[in-house]
């Protein structure tokens, strides 16, 4: 099965993560929410399949394209 790596638009800090290892997303589902100049900015699933993997947890800083997540289609 296909990996697809999913990354955040911005740099900031993790504020929430939407969606655990295991869980079924959809296209465009929130998987981690990044906050940064007290905004929320989700990083959302490019296509529907299994979360594989977070790379992330709450309060950890994370750059502008970095991998947070894998998803399993």
């Amino acid at each position: 099965m296909p990996e697809i790596q999913i990354i955040t638009d911005v740099a900031g800090r993790v504020c929430n993560l939407a969606a655990p290892t295991g869980a079924r997303v959809g296209e465009g589902d929130d998987v981690v929410v990044v906050e940064a100049m007290k905004m929320e900015i989700p990083a959302a699933s490019p296509a529907a399949g299994t979360i594989k993997s977070i790379l992330v947890k709450v309060d950890d800083m994370v750059g502008e394209g970095q991998v947070v997540a894998i998803l399993q289609t």
